[in-house]
This record gives C-alpha cells, structure tokens and sequence, in this order.
C-alpha cells in the first residue's frame, strides 16, 4: 500500500512538473507586451505589479499604463490595455457592466475579498455624535463637521473626483446638512485623517475595505439606506449608499486568452483576499516601502499563493 502511494506521490509531482515546463516551454506566446492597467490608489499599483512581476517571471514582457478608473474599462475593452486586477462594485460597476454588454470586456473572475466603499468616521467621533453610525444621526451633527469654507454645513472629506463618486449628487438627493469636498489623491484622505485624529476633531470621510486604515484606526462606515433592501433606489441611486458586501473582479481585454493563453489561466487564478490586500498597502502607506519594493516583498512572503495561479 505504501508502495502505491509513493508512486502516486511521484506520478503526481512529474505531471505538475510537466505542466511547469511546458507553460515555461510554450510562453510567451507572443512577443507583445501584456498592459496592465493602474490606478491611483495603493492596493491596486502594489497587486498590478505583483501580477506583472509574476508573468514576467514566466517570460512575458509586461508594460503599466495609468488611467482613469471610469474611462478605463473601455479602453480595455478596445485593446488599449490588457488586465485590470481590482474593480470594485462600489464605484466602477455600472462603466464595468456597460463595457462588458457594449464593447465585450471580460469579467476575469471575482476575488473572495469583500468590499466596502462609503462615508467613514474614526470611532471616537461617536462620543460627540450620538447615534452613529445611522446616516440621520450623523446629519444630525453636521455642524461638528463645519469649517470655514462649507459652514454652516458639515464637511465632507470626498476621494478624487476621478473615482466616480458623486456625493454631491447623494447629499441633494437625501438634502443633508453636508457640503462634499473632493481631495486630488488618497494620500490627501489619510493626511486629513491623520491631522484630525492626533486632536480628536470630528471627521467624516471616504474611506473603503479592504484598506491598511482598518489596522491603523479604529472606525465605522456610515450606514445609509442599503441598496439591497429598498427598491426605489434602483430608480435613484444616490437615495441610498453603496452595497455593504461588494465583489472585487478582474477585467480583461477580449483578445487576451486567445493571444496569452497561459497568461489567462494564471489571471483567472489570481484571487486576493482581505487580509492580503490590505497588507499589500501596508507595506507602503504604512511601512514606507516602494511600490516595486512591496511587491516584490508580498512575493517572496506568498510563494504558496504565487504557485496555485500558476497550477503547480
């Protein structure tokens, strides 16, 4: 009996091994470089060159290109760009979904990780604001949230414009005590925080999961009227927050499994959980780390995962 499961044992090595070499025998199969798209957001730049760093490492030649989370699914679709790893129901599922129906995207999967994007307060707000984290409460306490240039309305700490989130839209919708404010980075969202923070002044700001924040400070989204639960939102989207369980997928160029097509095994394979993603950008909004840095750190410390998108 031992004797047979060593040969199995070995039968089965031989034809993971096999599968490697050929995948190393046959890639790449075209010369052209594989664009990955990037964004303006930490997770997304570090888990796009951990996925082009793997398909380099298999032999393809992989380029970046920037580009705006709303404009780019079209242009994936196009063939101006190749992979996309972190689109997010949240904010990118209506250009997402209308590129796959018009244009013929690909859906290339979804991650387990489970999002959120919405209104966020640190948690001590919720002393000087009771009834937290109901949107009516925190409208309630617009005015701990004023400052020169929206009082006497409440601020609203907003993310790029370029995100596609148009709170403006949501506060005239639910006509809150709120002016929104739009920051021209992520980075400016943790400063602002950070600055709040250190003299436990009221905030309240755009914030997402999975997200290195949840690790660094204790906070709570802000709960409007669920999509899931109140219909007259699917005529008025701005009645009502973003989903509480969002997916996270990947998109593809429609061209792609025919032109890579082990590249487009190893990218339906490719699955971040929470807990990875946010320690992706730990690495730099926390650690310090370059992009390339931690990238190539979440590699070395994840060969495991690396080796099952492979199939070995």
């Amino acid at each position: 009996m031992k004797k047979l499961f060593a040969t199995l044992a070995v039968a089965g090595f031989a034809a993971s091994m096999a599968f490697a070499t050929a995948v190393r025998a046959d890639v790449p199969e075209s010369e052209d470089p594989i664009i990955i798209v990037q964004n303006n957001w930490t997770s997304q730049l570090v888990l796009s060159t951990v996925v082009g760093k793997v398909l380099e490492d298999m032999g393809y030649t992989v380029e970046y290109a920037p580009s705006d989370s709303q404009l780019q699914f079209k242009a994936i679709a196009e063939g101006d760009m190749d992979f996309q790893v972190e689109v997010w129901e949240g904010s990118m599922k209506p250009a997402f979904e209308k590129a796959i129906k018009e244009d013929g995207l690909l859906d290339a999967g979804t991650h387990d990780a489970i999002t959120r994007e919405e209104w966020w307060v640190p948690s001590y707000v919720a002393d000087k604001c009771p009834g937290l984290p109901d949107w009516k409460a925190l409208d309630k306490c617009a005015e701990i949230f004023a400052t020169p240039e929206t009082a006497p309305k409440g601020r609203f700490v907003g993310p790029p414009a370029d995100w596609g989130k148009h709170y403006a839209e949501r506060i005239d919708a639910l006509k809150m005590n709120f002016k929104a404010v739009n920051v021209g980075q992520a980075a400016t969202l943790w400063a602002e925080l950070d600055a709040a923070a250190a003299k436990k002044e009221p905030i309240v700001l755009f914030n997402w999961t999975p997200n290195f924040i949840e690790a660094k400070y204790e906070g709570m989204f802000i709960d409007f009227p669920d999509p899931a639960k109140h219909p007259e939102c699917k005529d008025n989207a701005n009645l009502c927050g973003a989903p509480r369980s969002g997916w996270l997928k990947k998109a593809a160029w429609k061209g792609f499994p025919e032109k890579w097509p082990a590249a487009w095994k190893v990218i339906q394979n490719v699955n971040f959980s929470n807990a990875q993603i946010a320690a992706a950008a730990k690495l730099v909004d926390v650690d310090g780390m370059t992009t390339e840095d931690a990238a190539a750190k979440w590699i070395a410390d994840n060969q495991d995962i690396i080796a099952k998108w492979k199939g070995m």
